[in-house]
């Protein structure tokens, strides 16, 4: 049993970890578009980056459903590559990702919104380039606010459950804490689902408890 238990443990904290690696530039990205920029559709790109906070998450893991399977517009694309999403870990990095990327995104925007655009602005009339105004002005100022977002965004990942049994099922391969909780609840090992509980608690704990400790600094 608890052969099984650091692997199911190791899988999830892997997966999570990876997922975080896949949202971070997307979510700095975005995060630092709606914290800088007005445009049109903007309040329509805050609220599809907001959207699977409010879902179900089975449907959001329905529409990746959609998306990945082999007959879905990027499914059909990576099989024709040779690759599969649905029932694998990619599957689970997705799910994560996807659940994941809201709360880094309304982190990471706070932290750039409380960057004084005077720096930027200066360091644009002394001739840098946008970019350069990004990496050695606006992400260094806004550091907190990212890294506590990727915080957020990783304990987020690591107790998702719904959209992540759409996607990758309850397969030994592919099952997570949170999967492995409800599987063993569903067929009665009480004793196994209080032990997959104890290791969630411990390891959401560590995450959030670290995540405020650099919200707080």
């Amino acid at each position: 049993m608890t052969g099984v238990v650091l692997e199911i443990a190791w899988r999830t904290v892997s997966m999570a970890a990876l997922a975080t690696l896949v949202m971070l530039p997307p979510g700095i990205a975005l995060a630092w578009v709606l914290a800088r920029r007005r445009f049109p559709g903007r309040a329509l790109l805050e609220t599809l980056v907001s959207l699977p906070l409010v879902m179900p998450p089975v449907a959001t893991g329905l529409m990746l459903v959609w998306l990945f399977g082999r007959r879905g517009p990027a499914g059909g694309l990576l099989a024709r590559l040779g690759t599969d999403v649905l029932f694998t870990w990619r599957a689970i990095v997705i799910a994560m990702a996807v659940m994941g990327l809201p709360l880094l995104v309304r982190a990471a925007r706070a932290g750039f919104e409380q960057v004084d655009r005077r720096y930027e602005e200066i360091a644009a009339t002394l001739g840098a380039s946008p970019v350069r105004v990004f990496l050695t002005i606006s992400l260094p100022l806004a550091k907190r606010g990212v890294l506590a977002g990727a915080l957020l965004g990783f304990s987020r990942a690591l107790g998702e459950f719904g959209a992540t049994i759409m996607v990758a099922g309850a397969l030994p391969s592919t099952r997570t804490i949170a999967v492995a909780i409800y599987s063993y609840t569903e067929t009665g090992q009480d004793a196994a689902a209080a032990i997959m509980l104890a290791v969630s608690a411990s390891i959401a704990f560590g995450a959030l408890f670290l995540s405020n400790r650099v919200a707080a600094t």
